[in-house]
């Protein structure tokens, strides 16, 4: 069996406070994008076993897919830990990107597992939920309003269709770094500006997290710029980043956009990747192969 574990960008991100838990209280828009792993699941005798082409990627109880193994597993009421079973990642989303990898690959295991041992829709929902707070939105793809952790989520109706560069700088960025800069200016007094863009509805797009991640990393601030000045409708950092993401009309102002990029490379060390948007019913049909 192998399913498809698509990317999202966060067309907007507004953070707005520490929340008890130890989460955020978030206000973000997400977009699913073309741009996906692929997991391919098999019989095999024994142990359950992860692997990834991808050496970076964890392949044991700390990486998301097999925790959602093991989730599906004991709501499918087997005991002992998962056996007989193997997945592989073929991993195109990069790590610490702010581009979901890891989420929509667990999503992706949720639904694959689902299927296998017969587990009702209410359980892979609580397990998304138990997960992670950006997991229960690859279950739904498209545009999507979330709130509180980002997980109460709200379908919007769907932006229209873009082609999306993403730029991919030489570093990562972990989630915990980006929410704690964030905070740190804001505990002196001075705020975590944003970054914001205006699309052709008038609604206002905002990024809290990149201003304090781009004072840590410049580089992200210069590559908005530059994909500014290439004429991208909008262009931003995703999530908590590293990537950068923008989106235009036409094909061929994308790949010219990523040439741009390219042509700084090898001193920027800036790679981009051209891919598109995914409404919600193509993500559906795409996501359950």
């Amino acid at each position: 069996m192998r399913v498809r574990a698509f990317a999202k960008i966060n067309l907007s991100l507004r953070v707005l406070g520490r929340r008890g838990d130890g989460y955020h209280e978030l206000r973000t828009i997400f977009q699913s994008i073309a741009l996906h792993d692929t997991l391919t699941i098999g019989r095999r005798r024994g142990a359950f076993r992860l692997t990834c082409d991808d050496p970076a990627c964890p392949s044991d109880e700390s990486n998301l897919v097999w925790r959602a193994a093991d989730r599906m597993w004991r709501a499918a009421g087997r005991r002992g830990g998962v056996r007989d079973v193997s997945v592989h990642v073929t991993k195109r989303i990069p790590l610490q990107a702010g581009l979901g990898g890891g989420s929509s690959d667990a999503a992706a295991a949720l639904r694959a597992f689902a299927r296998l041992w017969r587990v009702d829709e209410s359980a892979v929902r609580q397990a998304a939920r138990d997960l992670g707070a950006d997991v229960p939105y690859f279950l739904e793809g498209g545009t999507v309003l979330g709130l509180e952790r980002g997980d109460l989520l709200f379908p919007l109706i769907d932006h229209p269709p873009a082609w999306v560069v993403i730029a991919l700088p030489a570093f990562g960025v972990s989630t915990k770094e980006a929410f704690g800069w964030w905070t740190a200016p804001r505990a002196g007094g001075s705020g975590g500006s944003g970054f914001t863009s205006r699309v052709g509805s008038g609604d206002l797009l905002v990024n809290d997290l990149q201003g304090p991640v781009a004072a840590h990393h410049p580089e992200i601030g210069r590559i908005v710029r530059a994909l500014r000045a290439e004429g991208a409708g909008h262009a931003a950092m995703s999530g908590s980043g590293s990537a950068v993401f923008a989106l235009f009309e036409r094909r061929r102002d994308a790949g010219r956009a990523a040439a741009a990029l390219a042509s700084r490379a090898p001193r920027s060390k800036v790679s981009a990747i051209v891919t598109r948007t995914v409404n919600r019913s193509t993500y559906q049909r795409l996501a359950a192969k």
